[in-house]
């Protein structure tokens, strides 16, 4: 299978949760609001499994399976903007005005969406391979704005859940990942000294 073939199919899977979202709006089996949890959901989802293949490789070292998911990273995160744009899409559609919404505005829930969005902004408009070539040693500063956005886009969840749970289990692989990679390079940084 080619390069182009495989990129269009997982577009297709990537997508497939978005589509039965607003199929199912489009028809009316669902409120607006009842559709605001599961595309922020999977706004969140996707960036953590952008942010995973990084530290994992580095522990288990680099094989075909992490140079597969490394090779679609950029992919994820850019779906993870998608889906968080779509979550801003059925929040306007719930608030029905613009003033309604500058009424939520000073809430800490509401504005800390708007924080994570902001955020991603950046990250995703430098996705491609250009933006690379230009921005150099930079290009990675600017991705990094993707852990803020995470950690706010958490927050966000949580304070309007009022339940830090499913918050935490969501990012429990890669506070693990995290400590792996912590771990691997303490113990190669041993390693470098016992040979000096």
């Amino acid at each position: 299978m080619s390069r182009y073939a495989v990129k269009a199919l997982l577009w297709t899977i990537l997508s497939i949760p978005a589509i039965l979202m607003l199929w199912s709006f489009s028809q009316g089996k669902v409120l607006t609001m009842d559709l605001l949890h599961p595309s922020g959901e999977m706004s969140v989802r996707l960036m953590i499994l952008a942010m995973l293949p990084g530290p994992l490789s580095e522990f288990f070292s680099l094989n075909r399976f992490f140079r597969a998911w490394l090779a679609i990273r950029r992919n994820l995160g850019v779906a993870a903007f998608a889906y968080a744009l779509l979550h801003l899409v059925f929040y306007v559609i719930d608030m029905n005005s613009v003033a309604a919404m500058l009424d939520e505005l000073g809430i800490a829930s509401i504005w800390t969406g708007w924080l994570a969005l902001a955020l991603m902004i950046p990250p995703a408009a430098i996705s491609f391979n250009l933006a690379m070539r230009r921005l150099g040693k930079n290009w990675k500063k600017v991705q990094r704005l993707v852990y803020l956005a995470l950690i706010i886009g958490l927050v966000h969840w949580i304070l309007l859940d009022w339940d830090w749970r499913p918050a935490i289990v969501h990012l429990s692989p890669l506070i693990v990942a995290w400590i792996l990679r912590n771990l691997s390079r303490r113990r190669r940084h041993k390693m470098q000294r016992s040979m000096t």
